[in-house]
């Protein structure tokens, strides 16, 4: 393949990509299935009933692998049985994915506010209605772009992987980047916005939410809404550069364009990993030194 066409589609799989990590960020905190779920989980048992969606099938990872790869293995055998355009498939597949991922969050649910009921948390039957279509629409979006991933990956950069396998693995990365990289806008800087930045949650605060939203009872759409400026973008963005910017070397120094070609990838990659090793370590000291209010203040002589 001609080197600035494989960019193009390299291109093309970093805004699905963009758009997967945004979806599957914004669809965990409707749900509260981030890492900070243990913390809605835990208000109840604190005394600090609230109208949260409250489901964590299992880890980000775990369920979005498994969303994709039910995908993956719809789209495939469509594609197989029938000759349908693979737009219809991957749609097809989607749905599927869908299905299997709303059947799980109504039964998580219902079986853990139940649980809660000793606690007195009730069981708000306006959440679940308003929050499960949300909770479909964001996981369909998310099979969709990781669905078409894993089609471009194999029909134009020949990947040899397996469909559902490649959509296995896009599964956990996105979700371990969502529990990663947006977690910090949904739990840190939303659920406990009531604490000094940078302060960390200590075990004092556990379960003590902030639970009231800029108009009523806070609820998971209204998480949503605040995620959706940074957390999510964040995400999308984080993603999409994983995939982009691990693959770019394969796609210029492809070996099947010379016998050393291939040589010159992998020292580029070796480079690349270099320089964003660096870069990260500066970023994360600067702004330790910037906004950490807990750092280590400098000592001063007091002159009487």
């Amino acid at each position: 393949m001609d080197p600035l066409i494989g960019m193009g589609v390299l291109a093309l799989i970093g805004a699905a990509a963009a758009i997967a990590g945004y979806m599957e960020d914004l669809e965990s905190v409707v749900g509260s299935q981030s890492n900070p779920n243990s913390q809605v989980q835990l208000a109840p048992q604190m005394k600090y009933p609230h109208r949260l969606f409250n489901k964590a099938i299992s880890g980000e990872p775990l369920s979005n692998a498994l969303a994709a790869v039910i995908g993956a293995v719809t789209f495939v055998s469509l594609k197989n049985a029938v000759g349908l355009p693979e737009i219809t498939l991957i749609v097809a597949g989607a749905l599927a994915a869908t299905a299997i991922h709303v059947v799980l969050s109504a039964t998580s649910f219902f079986s853990r506010i139940s649980s809660q009921s000793r606690f007195k948390q009730p069981l708000y039957m306006d959440v679940f209605k308003t929050s499960i279509p949300i909770i479909a629409a964001y996981a369909f979006m998310t099979a969709v772009c990781i669905l078409i991933i894993c089609h471009l990956m194999t029909e134009y950069l020949n990947m040899l992987i397996p469909i559902p396998i490649l959509a296995l693995i896009m599964g956990i990365t996105v979700g371990s980047i969502g529990s990663s990289v947006g977690d910090t806008q949904y739990g840190a800087e939303r659920l406990y916005q009531n604490l000094e930045f940078g302060s960390g949650v200590n075990a004092a605060y556990s379960g003590n939410i902030v639970r009231k939203a800029e108009s009523g009872i806070r609820s998971g759409i209204d998480n949503a809404w605040f995620s959706a400026k940074l957390g999510g973008p964040t995400t999308g963005i984080a993603f999409a550069a994983v995939l982009f910017l691990t693959s770019w070397m394969t796609v210029l120094f492809n070996p099947e364009f010379g016998k050393y070609v291939g040589w010159f990838g992998i020292i580029a990659g070796i480079l690349f990993i270099a320089a964003t090793a660096i870069l990260n370590r500066k970023i994360e000291t600067a702004a330790r030194s910037k906004f950490d209010p807990y750092k280590e203040e400098e000592k001063t002589e007091i002159v009487e």
